[in-house]
């Protein structure tokens, strides 16, 4: 060891005596790792969980008020612990000298969101998993527009609020909001208001779907899948719950939908519809993870879609007939007229559905089991009988059915490698019952990812007839209609961003639809406008330099940009969007207030370099590098690569080691179905492969959370055993009481620190060249 100049009495540096020339290497106790990353989360954290999120634009009317719009969302105000619900007026005028910060104005009174001691549900905590959901509180919300009705989840149980809407908007004090009471046992989630009925709410309870009027307290439950067993084995089935693999895999987080039609019949009675897909795990295989804490010796069972393993779907219809005052009459279930798997074979994955906006149609986007067949499926809701009739009901039943009722394929994507699942489509009212047109994005066609506006004949080339004996007869087992009109929107190497909840904004007014994208650079999202109508000028609207995250105002007047760059922390702005109308696609945006403004980063900071190269694809990959703050000029150091899923310098955490007990949607997209790839799963599984692992000490540290129901520790328990078995070395760190992700501040603490210290202590006896290679 030698010192050096300007560094602290608690740095060492290190002298390699195996490499050609000198490295220096700042070196910490653990007690001196611990300080520098208690520091570096609590300001990490301090920004992430600042920020607002999840806006939503309400219009003013009041031509005499100040202010033009509200503006809800979620937030944490300062000294706050946890998400709330809160509102900002945005005023009609501002002076352009003056920054104009809004004000965060709380709209529940002194409520706690979080259940005491921060302990949630089973159902929720599995949730928040899925979810990636760090923060506490308030999560997300529902809103209903015309009633100014909000409905959201906390403290393990239901609560609604009223503003805006023809209730008008709150002044001055924030409301208590009214707890939603039940007969349930358990925990109600993933509550929606109907949007035809705001009296009335639905939510999952125990795997079944129930609905409530908030205004009667009616309670009805709808689906009766599960039996409320003890043995998970016995007790297979869930309505309207989005299974693990959908979760995980497809960012789908519900599995029912209400129709936004409500029709009144003549005696003010209403008819509400509400689409749901029903899930039988029966050929699932279930799991056991316990707790090693001395005192839970309970073990959490779960069913787990491992690779091979096969469940069945179904797109049922609950309708619930009401009288004048909102009173349930009747409610029954209807399923299709013939098995969903005779109508659409082959059918692995309901990986979006909903509604047209006139509710004219039921929708979903399905998906094959090798993820390389989309089809784009429009359900009317006729084509939905009533579970409990009988054969010859049934075949009356069916030959009653007017024409027309049936499915339509009106659109379909095939490719050899696999489809990645998007959250763009965009049906217009159909102004002919022939045809419908709607915007979407594909990725299939280029490459890249881009949108389209189509038009579909609903004229498909198959009917499906009675035949003797009442049965059906489907000629060609499809429903595909032709395809009258696609028009690209935009094009070129680069993507529209369309997945992990990216949205689209259509006005239909002025023919304009807005995306967020990398059209100026793959390094930066920013918010574009294009004509759907006549496409050609692709305009951005948000300033370059950063990468954004924007929603758009109801109305296109506004926008909210949360953006950021590697050396200035996330701000939040609104922008008025001015012009002449007659020219919208080029209104400029124009800073109108501040939400947030970035805090001030660490004196320390040193900003990572972007870099790029060549690939022998042709196209630039991007990286960043972080250099050290005592980089000493002309001298080598140690350099890390980090690669999402590897390979990594062999640190693992919670690794996958065998591809056979990871889970269908991700492994089977990449890798095929076990039978068809045994090769493959075989050399893609390192636990297989230990003894090309070094010999020597410290060169793998594996780190894996106990109760992981995601990557199981299953795969570190195998890796393990085989490890010992060949007489290789290795270190293992194991977190308890976490899952895939860590959720305790303690354990994120502990494990960044182990990390550091370990490369500290450990990481320079890896040969340089592997480095050069690295860089």
């Amino acid at each position: 060891m030698t010192a050096v100049d300007d560094i602290s009495d608690s740095t060492e540096v290190v002298e390699m005596d195996d490499v050609p020339s000198q490295f220096f290497v700042e070196k910490h106790s653990w007690d001196g790792l611990r300080d520098i990353i208690h520091g570096s989360r609590k300001y990490s954290g301090m920004i992430i969980n600042k920020a607002p999120h999840d806006f939503q634009f309400i219009q003013k009317h009041d031509e005499s008020g100040p202010h033009s719009h509200r503006l809800y969302y979620l937030g944490m105000p300062y000294g706050s612990r946890e998400n709330s619900l809160l509102y900002s007026e945005i005023p009609k005028k501002i002076r352009k000298e003056a920054l104009l910060v809004l004000s965060w104005k709380q709209m529940l009174d002194h409520f706690q969101a979080t259940p005491h001691h921060g302990v949630y549900s089973r159902e929720e905590e599995l949730l928040r998993e899925r979810k990636r959901l760090g923060v506490f509180g308030i999560t997300s919300y529902d809103y209903h527009t015309q009633s100014g009705l909000f409905l959201f989840q906390a403290s393990n149980s239901l609560f609604y609020c009223r503003d805006g809407g023809h209730n008008g908007f709150i002044q001055g004090a924030p409301m208590k909001p009214v707890e939603i009471k039940t007969q349930c046992s358990g925990i109600r989630m993933d509550p929606k208001i109907s949007p035809g009925d705001p009296s009335f709410i639905a939510f999952i309870n125990n795997n079944d779907l129930w609905v409530t009027n908030i205004e009667t307290g009616e309670e009805r439950r709808l689906t009766f899948c599960h039996k409320g067993l003890n043995n998970v084995k016995e007790d297979p089935k869930s309505a309207g719950v989005a299974t693990f693999v959908i979760q995980e895999e497809f960012d789908r987080f519900t599995g029912y939908w209400w129709s936004p039609a409500a029709p009144e019949d003549a005696d003010g009675g209403r008819t509400l519809q509400l689409l749901y897909e029903e899930v039988d795990e029966s050929e699932v295989e279930i799991i056991h993870v316990s707790s090693p804490a001395l005192e839970e010796r309970k073990a959490d069972v779960y069913r787990y879609p491992r690779t091979g393993n096969h469940k069945h779907t179904l797109l049922k219809l609950a309708e619930i007939q009401t009288d004048q005052h909102g009173k349930i009459i009747s409610a029954q279930n209807k399923e299709l007229v013939l098995p969903f798997t005779t109508l659409f074979p082959g059918v692995e994955y309901i990986a979006r559905a909903g509604w047209t906006r006139d509710g004219k149609f039921a929708w979903a986007v399905l998906l094959d089991r090798s993820q390389q067949k989309l089809q784009l499926v429009l359900l009317p809701p006729a084509l939905f009988i009533a579970a409990s009739v009988d054969d010859l009901q049934w075949e009356e039943h069916v030959e009653a059915m007017p024409e027309g009722v049936q499915p339509f394929i009106v659109y379909e994507e095939l490719t050899d490698i696999w489809i990645n699942v998007h959250d763009i489509f965009y049906p217009f009212i159909q102004t002919t019952n022939d045809k419908i047109t709607f915007l979407w994005v594909n990725e299939s066609q280029t490459g890249f990812c881009h949108l389209y506006r189509i038009t579909s004949l609903l004229q498909p080339e198959c009917v499906y007839r009675t035949c003797l004996g009442g049965k059906i007869d489907i000629h060609n087992n499809d429903f595909k209609c032709p395809i009258e009109e696609e028009v690209t929107l935009t094009s070129g190497e680069w993507e529209v961003l369309a997945r992990h909840g990216s949205k689209i904004w259509v006005n239909e007014e002025t023919k304009l639809v807005y995306f967020q994208g990398t059209k100026d650079t793959p390094l930066e999202h920013h918010l574009y406008v294009v004509s759907y109508e006549s496409p050609g000028e692709t305009v951005r609207l948000t300033k370059p330099g950063f990468s954004h995250s924007c929603s758009v105002s109801q109305n296109f007047d506004m926008f909210i940009s949360h953006y950021s760059n590697v050396s200035t922390p996330p701000c939040v702005h609104v922008y008025k969007l001015m012009g002449s109308d007659s020219d919208p696609l080029h209104k400029e945006p124009e800073f109108w207030a501040s939400m947030m403004e970035a805090a001030g980063c660490p004196a320390d900071y040193v900003p990572p370099e972007i870099f790029s190269f060549p690939a022998s694809s042709g196209f630039q990959i991007y990286g960043m590098l972080y250099k050290p703050h005592n980089l000493k000029p002309g001298k080598k150091h140690p350099t890390i690569l980090f690669v999402y899923g590897g390979p990594q310098v062999a640190i693992a955490g919670a690794p996958v080691t065998v591809w056979m007990a990871y889970d269908t949607g991700y492994t089977e997209r990449y890798m095929d179905v076990p039978e068809n790839n045994q090769q493959g799963y075989e050399a893609g599984s390192v636990a297989l492969h230990v003894d090309k692992l070094p010999n020597e000490p410290n060169r793998l540290l594996i780190l894996h959370g106990f109760l992981d129901e995601n990557v199981h520790f299953f795969h570190t328990n195998f890796l393990v055993s085989q490890l010992i078995r060949a007489g290789k070395p290795y270190q293992l760190q194991i977190y308890p009481n976490e899952r895939h992700s860590i959720r305790c501040p303690e354990s994120g603490e502990h494990y960044e620190i182990m990390l550091l210290y370990f490369l500290q202590k450990f990481g320079y006896g890896i040969k340089v060249a592997q480095f050069k290679c690295i860089v």
